[in-house]
């Protein structure tokens, strides 16, 4: 018998057997990323994504199509990592607005709301390329729009959509150079078709427990992932003793002056103030001295629910605080704000001193082996105490993560300096002036990134082919701002060889940033080496401390 209709509870069942086979493929996922490279991974941050709305539908109180619509758009919006993470909550994000106000879907609806999904998703990238996740979305809307017209039956639709999604992947190569000469598939896409199929695995009776999901994926790649983190603190040094969350489920619209109002009245009893707002759900995070304050205030708003408030110095002399918002950040000061605050990403003891010693406000540990989410994003946010807010993402694959937390910020304004490595964020510090206005400063920022040449050493996790280089998995690798440009086993003659590609005759200064891996005996090795092959250029070391790269090089 034909099935002509899906409820919330299968749209819910669907989710979650989606997000189980999206789990269940992250590795396979990782290994299709065009460069070798050991650092975070299109399966890792997909599956993060989802699984932060995995979460939320975890502790629904009900099963109707407004509840799980919220939990799915809401959830993946606040645990987006990487680009394709990003954009698959965009894809979310769509859907779930098209179908919200339904109690049933029908093949006509689930139509329309890919169509919004792919419109909402292309609409939050830049810069849209082809042979991507976003090609094998719109090959989904397109054969739904077709597909809808000739059949009323959602497993005929689902099955015939995902051949279609297929047919696109397949062909992301034709589109991508680089992934027809790695002999891959755009990896983003088969994420994507990962939840597709396990969604039709729970529209054919295929059932998972959500609790069970998120204990299988482990705490572990939250603990992994980094985030927004602070340095160990004393039990002296915390102000306000409890951590308080909560969720507001709005009775009436929250506008943006009850928005502001609240997060004054939060900061009035405390600080490390967290407050999101999305589709008639508001997050909330805080410390304070009198969490019945805050939850009082939240009343006026509407219904509370997943309530918590721990005793932030009780659990530090038990030594069991563990996550990033019981290592409290340096508290903003009560004074009023100042005009002008940084954020950047790093990763590595030196790289985070560096970053702060150029006077970064706050330094969100991650970047290349686990990217922030936009959640990490607001945290930070919310934690710099100024009016203009310039974020260094200092990852290619972490700019759509600061992108769409600046979209979700209100009453602070954020520039997002498009920095794809730590040298140019580097550069892009050394480029403010403290004496100019935002919009000058921002320009100058910019153009600071041009000014600097990236580079990195590391090793191959998979043999492959790259514009002609044949890679073994173990090979060393020196890559550019532009890719891979030289491959060896011996690290030192790498870097060497990275650095004589990079320096022209313009260039007067190569930074060194030795990593985890590295010694600064090994590191002044190679500094002699560069500066007797250039006697024209100078040759600095500095201790990074990254992991999976043994040397970041900067040559400006």
């Amino acid at each position: 018998m034909a099935l002509n209709t899906v409820d919330a509870s299968l749209l819910k069942r669907m989710f979650l057997t989606g997000a189980k086979n999206l789990e269940a493929q992250k590795e396979v996922i990782n290994e299709l990323n065009v460069f070798p490279v050991p650092d975070g991974d299109t399966g890792t941050n997909m599956t993060l994504t989802i699984m932060s709305a995995v979460k939320e539908i975890s502790q629904m109180p009900d099963a109707s199509m407004q509840s799980v619509s919220k939990a799915i758009s809401s959830g993946s919006l606040k645990g987006a990592r990487g680009n394709s993470g990003v954009i698959l909550s965009q894809l979310f994000r769509g859907f779930c607005k098209s179908i919200k106000g339904y109690e049933e879907l029908n093949v006509q609806l689930a139509a329309e709301a890919f169509d919004k999904a792919v419109d909402t998703a292309y609409k939050a990238v830049m810069k849209p390329k082809e042979g991507t996740i976003l090609t094998v979305a719109r090959a989904g809307a397109e054969a739904a729009a077709e597909i809808a017209d000739y059949t009323e039956d959602v497993e005929e639709f689902l099955d015939k959509v995902i051949d279609r999604m297929q047919i696109a992947l397949d062909n992301t190569p034709e589109l991508l150079p680089v992934l027809k000469e790695a002999g891959v598939v755009d990896s983003g896409g088969t994420g994507l078709l990962a939840v597709m199929r396990g969604a039709r695995l729970g529209l054919s009776g295929e059932d998972i427990d959500p609790e069970a999901l998120i204990k299988e994926t482990g705490d572990s790649s939250a603990k992994k992932s980094g985030g927004a983190r602070s340095d160990e603190i004393s039990t002296a040094d915390i102000k306000f003793g409890y951590c308080t969350e909560f969720i507001i489920l709005l009775e009436k619209d929250f506008t943006v002056k009850e928005e502001t109002d609240f997060k004054t009245f939060l900061g009035s009893i405390g600080d490390s103030i967290v407050c999101v707002a999305d589709d008639g759900v508001v997050k909330v995070h805080v410390h304070t001295n009198d969490p019945g304050l805050a939850i009082q205030k939240a009343l006026t708003y509407g219904q509370l629910s997943r309530m918590k408030i721990d005793n932030m110095r009780e659990e530090h002399r038990e030594l069991v605080v563990e996550k990033a918002e019981e290592k409290a950040a340096p508290k903003a000061p009560a004074a009023p704000a100042k005009e002008m605050g940084f954020i950047a990403v790093s990763v590595g003891d030196g790289m985070n001193e560096i970053f702060r010693g150029l006077g970064v406000d706050y330094v969100i540990e991650g970047g290349q082996t686990m990217n922030p989410s936009t959640e990490d994003m607001l945290k930070a946010i919310d934690r710099v105490n100024a009016k203009n807010i310039f974020i260094l993402p200092n990852n290619g694959n972490v700019i759509l993560a600061a992108t769409q937390a600046k979209a979700l910020t209100e009453g602070k304004n954020i520039i997002v300096i498009p920095s794809k490595t730590a040298p140019q964020g580097i550069s892009a510090m050394v480029g403010f002036l403290a004496d100019s206005d935002v919009e000058t400063n921002e320009q100058m920022m910019t153009e600071a990134l041009g000014a600097v040449k990236s580079g990195e050493i590391t090793y191959a996790v998979r043999d492959t082919t790259y514009e002609g280089l044949e890679i073994s998995s173990g090979d060393i690798m020196g890559i550019a701002d532009e890719g891979i440009l030289t491959v060896g086993s011996e690290v030192s003659n790498v870097t060497v060889q990275l650095a004589d590609k990079l320096i022209d005759d313009e260039s007067g200064l190569v930074s060194i940033y030795y990593g985890a891996d590295a010694t600064e005996k090994d590191a002044e090795e190679i500094a002699s080496r560069i500066a007797e092959q250039h006697p024209d250029v100078d040759v600095e070391v500095h201790f990074g401390g990254q992991p999976v790269y043994y040397y970041l090089l900067s040559v400006e």
